[in-house]
């Protein structure tokens, strides 16, 4: 109810604390009507569990939709996922930064554009590793561009830095 009715307030951004139900499609729909910045969260094991999470909770509002347009309007809202885990060792890190690149077919089409490379266990027992970059340059940095943000190249390593 709140996402319906913080649209009728023209917001620039709308943003919710967490997804658990149908309230998901209301959430992909906004999105969808021009409310860039949006942003939500959700609980998924990996990136590609989270776009099947999407789905199922769009499928809880109740709306008969077909799942080819759940994940179209999914491939149209969301540019990035964000994915968090909490490791063995108890500390919480993030693991992957994915880009959903649109669709091809009936697959909504992911990138990874960095992602967690553990290197080893400190001597306390914490897990070592970084957030790496793949080597794959985003689709919206055209836009950052745009707006007279400029990442230096090497943010996102190059292809012949791909660490897997």
């Amino acid at each position: 109810d709140l996402i319906i009715n913080c649209l009728r307030m023209r917001p620039e951004r709308i943003i919710v604390g967490e997804c658990r139900g149908g309230e998901t499609l209301a959430m992909l729909q906004a999105m969808n009507t021009g409310h860039e910045g949006s942003m939500t969260t959700l609980h998924a094991n990996t990136p590609r569990d989270a776009l099947a999470r999407i789905e199922t909770m769009c499928l809880m509002s109740g709306v008969d939709l077909p799942q080819r347009a759940i994940r179209e309007q999914t491939a149209s809202a969301i540019e990035l996922i964000v994915q968090q885990a909490r490791l063995k060792d108890g500390s919480r890190r993030v693991m992957a930064i994915t880009e959903v690149a649109g669709m091809e077919g009936d697959v909504v089409v992911l990138r990874d554009i960095f992602a967690f490379e553990q290197t080893g266990v400190d001597e306390h027992g914490k897990i070592v590793g970084n957030l790496r970059p793949t080597g794959i340059r985003p689709r919206f940095i055209d836009r950052f561009e745009a707006m007279n943000i400029y990442l230096p190249p090497n943010v996102f390593g190059s292809a012949n830095e791909r660490f897997y």
